[in-house]
């Protein structure tokens, strides 16, 4: 490393602020910059999700790969200290950036004592496209001020879960990724004060970005118990990169909690009704989910948090749970769901994830601890 903050990205002509790249132009703890993936095989078989994070006023680094397979939800984990930016890599995970905002590799390297190894490549099958900015301030404080692009595409490469071997092609095996920055909760978790009794994040969140063959639709609805939202986004981004991405407008839902759970219901449908040339409706299947907020830093549980300090020394941990396990108190965070999506006679794959945060009286939630009525 060289003498004081300079690291290889200050050769590069991508400064912001007047700072060099090893600082973010906020001093705020919570400032992160991370990677999400996900894979599946279009259907209920296998589902993986893996993630990157720097958090450079946390001086951390860390990364994940989770597996849902069967009855059992397996973990890696990895955490490092954060030194020079340019390094996408957390012990034996590592992303290449082969060719920005089109395809990338992302790598666990094997061993005896992991559940979960894979070489596999991402290629987008539509442009990367920008979502809109999530800002939200609470009792005066800047909790979420994100940004963040999402791209659907396909997988090629392999993958071992728990002795077993799969050859990843891009025929079936599709999945989305995003890239975000910015500020929203990270690290050990800070003392509430005035935001106890609500929460950082409220409401309903609901994400759904869909592939077809042609096209992907990429739907968000960030709603506080109020019915007020914080976040909506509703387009369709044509496969042919010369095709201008369509807005669809206003996006509505009609879901349902199974009871007893926090758990969206089978079949679920997502409403465009302000759609040029006429509204439509999809029609959503949901065929398998992680529980995305156990093990993996997405916040329920204290044990691994994103950017939370584990050391000096290099952490790398490897996790199983039965799905049995997780039942009842992972309906509390972000689930994610591998599903089948249809859109009249069309039929396209992706992921529908949703969380229920604190109250929510549309959904028969009138507190924080409440399941769905029966």
């Amino acid at each position: 490393m060289a003498h004081g903050s300079l690291t290889s990205w200050d050769d590069f002509p991508v400064h912001q602020v007047a700072e060099t790249v090893r600082h973010a132009g906020t001093s705020d703890r919570n400032f992160y910059d991370r990677y999400y993936f996900n894979l599946h095989g279009s259907s209920d078989d296998l589902f993986m999700i893996m993630g990157m994070g720097q958090y450079p006023n946390l001086g951390t680094q860390d990364a994940f790969a989770s597996v849902t397979r069967g009855d059992r939800y397996h973990v890696v984990r990895a955490s490092r200290v954060l030194d020079d930016r340019m390094d996408t890599s957390v012990g034996p995970f590592r992303i290449e950036v082969i060719e920005p905002l089109h395809r990338v590799r992302y790598i666990l390297e094997p061993a005896e004592d992991r559940a979960i190894a894979f070489d596999v490549t991402w290629e987008g099958a539509i442009p990367a496209f920008e979502e809109p900015r999530q800002y939200k301030r609470m009792f005066g404080r800047v909790v979420f001020d994100t940004m963040r692009f999402a791209q659907t595409g396909r997988w090629t490469g392999s993958l071992e879960v728990d002795g077993e071997s799969f050859a990843i092609t891009p025929d079936r095996w599709k999945g989305t990724r995003d890239r975000s920055w910015g500020v929203r909760p990270v690290g050990e978790a800070e003392p509430a004060g005035i935001r106890e009794e609500i929460g950082q994040m409220v409401g309903f969140w609901n994400y759904a970005p869909m592939q077809f063959d042609d096209f992907s639709i990429l739907y968000i609805v960030q709603e506080e118990p109020d019915g007020h939202r914080t976040i909506e986004e509703a387009v369709r981004i044509w496969a042919d990169p010369d095709r201008d991405p369509e807005w669809l407008g206003r996006p509505e839902f009609e879901h349902r909690l199974e009871p007893g759970t926090r758990l969206i219901a089978t079949p679920s449908t997502l409403r465009f009704p302000e759609a040029p040339g006429g509204g439509f409706d999809v029609r959503v299947t949901p065929l398998m989910h992680s529980y995305i907020a156990i093990g993996t830093g997405y916040g329920v549980g204290d044990e691994f948090r994103h950017g939370m300090y584990r050391g000096r020394d290099l952490v790398v941990e490897s996790k199983t749970w039965s799905m049995d396990e997780l039942e009842t108190w992972a309906w509390f965070g972000i689930v994610d769901h591998v599903a089948r999506f249809e859109l009249g006679d069309l039929v396209g794959y992706g992921l529908h994830e949703h969380g229920v945060f604190g109250a929510y009286p549309p959904f028969g939630l009138e507190t924080g601890y409440d399941t769905a009525p029966g």
